[in-house]
């Protein structure tokens, strides 16, 4: 078989095996060019991308593109191979695959199927893939990207083949994900990978993330990509944790590119902040620096240079998030790093601007804050309002060349209200929502709530919101429960209105999380020292309020042990995350917290090098100043400790 087309990649970058040394194999397929059946766009390049993703994790990986049947055959044996000495195994697929009567097939790009009899023959069972993995003694992760149309039409319709792939269930330790439910059909992607593909290369570098907090992640960015039309999928028998990255746990990524940018001094990753994170807690640090120092902005090359620390975590930041003028960045700082192969080749798998697909264009213009991903933040309404004519111009083409996903016609529903043409916008928003989109919904709904562009319909609202909330939509989930805590428009129903913030917050909300929080703090649910759970999950999904109730709750001791060291902890994290007001509290209010925590707060930052006073819980100049350069910059997990 040709080289190219199926490849054993060895992973000689030491400094990525994960620290425990485990053996982790992959295979990883991705047949884009079927030569009898329609080609499709994505999975050569979400196989390609997915196997450097997997390199830089510590995986062998067996990568195979547009393989025939044969191929897929010897791939699968090599792989069993592979397994059987390894500690984590791992299939991505990514192509065309079906069930027929409940069992999956996976299929080549040679495969010619004019009657359901010559599926055996001319596709790869899973359940072969399946046996092959069973050998491996550890955990057996698999990944499907293959639930789309039926690519054969009527030679497959006389056997009994559902949408999709069908369930799977086996023995212990296997992880099966799916791009979208059992027995429905996903979407193919917009630009260079698939929605799924996507979503799991933006997260799969997260340090500390468990794989199953990672697939939570993963299905709310799908969600909100596709408005709610895919929704992966996944069921699980392992009876351990699996984490890619196996690093410590740091700031979110936004954090992190505002203290690289902070400490280079470098107007260009100010102004990618504010490009990618238009809403961010960190948008006033930007706007004042730049402000403040127009003219003496200047990277500080020679500190960056000789600092291996900073250009370590420039790399992982820069690996993290796949945004590709932060790799530049880093080869333009570190052309001979030690990381510069790996990032050179990731830069090969990212789009420039200038290359974006409509699609990727109009969610960078439009996408509703609410509906975030880890790639793009989302816009608020002034914020659009300022750009409307290039969000309609791009939602238009969006549109035109995806028909099948409302996702854009609610988008470019969204432009065109941002533009003052509300009738426009509430006939787009309705098009949109009779095809499922839950944004759509849950902004139309909004709009009878007020009888704005629409008459005030209170019921109509009610019925848009169950809609969304039963797609799965988080604001509609929280909006419900809104309204039905106070009653209003709805009979009061405390019991649902719980039940409903639980399912927002069990599929990855965090604001839902944090609600769930305050209710248990309150003693209306669960019990007072369930509160702090709710808080740290809250703060590690991103909600930054909840830092600051998690260490009140720690400090004081309520409904929990006093634990100072972990109130400093939270309070620190704080202070890097949210939009300073940890810090102006710290500055101006000290007296709110015990000396034991300030002592804490104190000691940490003077590990970190930047307080150097005496450690006495007694606040002053040299602790304001202290606290401003952890946050501008200074962020170090290390410090954190109890």
């Amino acid at each position: 078989m040709p080289l190219l087309r199926l490849l054993l990649i060895v992973v000689a970058a030491l400094w990525l095996v994960p620290a425990a040394a485990q053996q982790r194999v992959a295979l990883v397929i991705g047949n884009s060019d079927y030569k009898t059946v329609g080609a499709l766009e994505n999975p050569f390049n979400d196989a390609s991308d997915i196997s450097i993703a997997l390199e830089g994790l510590g995986f062998d990986v067996l990568l195979g593109t547009d393989l025939g049947h044969d191929e897929m055959l010897e791939a699968t044996d090599r792989f069993g191979a592979m397994a059987a000495e390894s500690d984590v195994a791992l299939v991505y697929y990514a192509g065309h695959g079906f069930q027929v009567d409940g069992t999956n097939y996976l299929v080549p790009v040679d495969a010619a199927i004019a009657r359901a009899e010559d599926v055996p023959d001319q596709t790869l069972p899973m359940q072969m893939i399946l046996n092959a993995m069973a050998k491996a003694p550890g955990l057996k992760l698999v990944f499907l990207d293959a639930c789309r149309d039926n690519p054969f039409g009527a030679a497959l319709e006389e056997g009994d083949m559902g949408e999709g792939l069908a369930r799977v269930g086996t023995e212990k330790d296997f992880l099966f994900a799916y791009s979208t439910q059992p027995d429905n059909v996903a979407y193919d992607g917009t630009g260079r990978n698939s929605f799924f593909t996507e979503a799991v290369l933006n997260h799969i570098y997260t340090p500390g993330q468990d794989i199953a907090q990672m697939l939570i992640n993963v299905r709310r960015d799908v969600i909100a990509s596709t408005g709610g039309r895919q929704v992966p999928w996944d069921n699980s028998s392992l009876t351990q944790q699996f984490r890619f990255d196996t690093s410590p746990p740091t700031a979110s990524e936004e954090t992190l590119l505002w203290q690289v940018a902070a400490k280079a001094r470098d107007p260009q990753l100010m102004e990618l902040y504010m490009d990618r994170y238009p809403q961010g807690d960190h948008l006033g640090d930007v706007v004042a620096f730049l402000e403040t120092e127009p003219d003496t902005l200047t990277r500080n090359l020679g500190q960056m240079a000789e600092d291996g620390a900073e250009a370590d975590r420039l790399w992982r930041l820069a690996r993290r998030t796949r945004m590709r003028p932060l790799l530049e960045f880093y080869l333009e700082e570190y052309p001979q790093g030690e990381h510069a192969g790996q990032a050179r080749r990731l830069l090969e798998t990212i789009p420039r601007p200038e290359d974006a697909a409509p699609g990727a264009v109009c969610e960078r213009l439009a996408t509703h804050p609410r509906d975030a991903t880890a790639v793009n933040g989302g816009v608020s309404f002034d914020w659009l309002q300022r750009n409307a004519l290039a969000a309609i111009q791009a939602c238009s083409a969006a549109v035109t060349q995806s028909p099948e996903l409302p996702h854009y016609m609610a988008l470019l529903a969204r432009a065109t209200a941002a533009s003052g043409d509300l009738e426009r916008a509430v006939q787009l928003y309705k098009r949109a929502s009779d095809r499922g989109d839950l944004r759509a919904m849950v902004s139309l709904a909004q709009l009878y709530e007020a009888g704005n562009g629409v008459p005030q319909e209170p019921q109509t609202a009610m019925t848009l919101y169950e809609r969304a909330a039963e797609g799965g939509s988080h604001d509609a989930q929280i909006n419900l429960a809104v309204a039905l805590f106070q009653g209003a428009g709805v009979a009061q129903d405390t019991d649902r209105a719980i039940s409903l913030l639980r399912q927002a917050a069990d599929s990855g909300s965090a604001k839902a999380t944090y609600n769930l929080g305050v209710l248990a703090q309150d003693g209306a649910i669960d019990t007072p020292a369930a509160a702090l759970d709710y808080f740290e999950r809250a703060a590690a999904e991103g909600e930054s309020p909840a830092f600051r109730a998690a260490a009140i709750l720690l400090d004081e001791g309520r409904g929990v042990s006093r634990d100072p060291g972990r109130a400093a902890n939270m309070l620190l994290r704080g202070a890097a995350e949210d939009r300073g007001e940890i810090l102006q509290m710290l500055s101006e209010s000290a007296d709110q917290w015990s000396r034991e925590t300030l002592r804490e707060v104190q000691s940490r930052l003077k590990t970190a090098g930047f307080y150097t006073k005496a450690v006495d819980g007694v606040p002053g100049p040299n602790f304001t100043a202290a606290l401003e350069k952890w946050r501008n910059g200074g962020f170090d997990a290390d410090v954190l400790v109890n």
